[in-house]
């Protein structure tokens, strides 16, 4: 099964509400408290990759982001989202497309937050691709904020291989583009009481790499 593949995703959102998925959060705590940390400037674009109908983008607008994309691969999650928002779907930018290869705007985005989508790429081209596009989306000096299961973490999800990593992996991963900024180690809890370990890493955009 592809990860990758449209299908598998849009079959999951339509078949499963939110209680249903393994990832559903009502709000993304450890995202948020890092986003946060780093006192971004409201006018910094922001985009949520595999966002899918993740209440990051509500808490973002309420926060006061002005400039907010969210990129998923299935058009299914996205029209969910939009329908949480209501006229508040009018201030977010929607991006149906793989990140692998969708063409985002060159050295734009002050964060590039991915919460469980980098670790779906179990091939070493796949993630080739990601690093590349968030190398070239990412403004100098901007931020990249990717979690993904620890190295303790589940070894699949939603019927599908992950990749595990923790830290030093991660960063040596997005090396030489990004240096890490921050490193931390959270504990999600699925809807169903199941613990799942994550490590956040927040990367920065080197200016000459």
């Amino acid at each position: 099964m592809n990860p990758t593949h449209p299908a598998h995703w849009d079959a999951v959102y339509r078949e499963k509400d939110e209680a249903q998925t393994s990832w559903y959060r009502p709000h993304l705590v450890e995202s948020l408290r890092l986003i946060d940390l780093r006192k971004l400037k409201q006018d910094a674009p922001v985009i949520d990759i595999g966002g899918g109908r993740s209440t990051l983008v509500d808490d973002l607008l309420a926060r006061g982001f002005n400039d907010v994309s969210v990129l998923d691969l299935s058009d299914v999650a996205l029209a969910q989202a939009r329908q949480r928002l209501g006229e508040n779907a009018e201030r977010v930018q929607w991006i149906v497309g793989d990140v692998t290869d969708v063409r985002l705007p060159a050295a734009h985005y002050g964060l590039w937050h991915d919460r469980a989508a980098f670790h779906f790429l179990t091939e070493a081209q796949q993630r080739s691709r990601y690093v590349a596009a968030a190398a070239r989306a990412v403004r100098p000096g901007g931020l990249a904020l990717i979690a993904t299961f620890a190295p303790d973490g589940p070894e699949r999800c939603s019927d599908l291989p992950v990749c595990r990593y923790d830290a030093m992996m991660l960063e040596a991963t997005f090396a030489p583009a990004f240096e890490l900024a921050e490193k931390t180690r959270h504990v999600h809890v699925t809807p169903d009481g199941r613990p799942q370990p994550f490590v956040h890493v927040v990367l920065r955009r080197r200016a000459n790499a």
